[in-house]
């Protein structure tokens, strides 16, 4: 079953872009604290945490 799970480069490119800029957002949404900003934590912190996991534990396929 675990044989057709893997990241091929393009797209461990693509999440590595995604986690960056919502880890990014994620950061100034805790650090100016507006108001909502906890909305805007999580809603920039789960996908930024979903693709750092993807990132340590499906292989890279080249």
């Amino acid at each position: 079953m675990g044989e057709e799970l893997y990241l091929t480069p393009v797209t461990g490119a693509l999440i590595v872009f995604a986690v960056v800029v919502c880890g990014h957002r994620f950061r100034l949404a805790w650090k100016d604290q507006a108001p909502g900003w906890q909305r805007r934590a999580w809603l920039f912190g789960v996908p930024a945490a979903l693709g750092l996991l993807a990132l340590g534990f499906l292989p890279l396929k080249v």
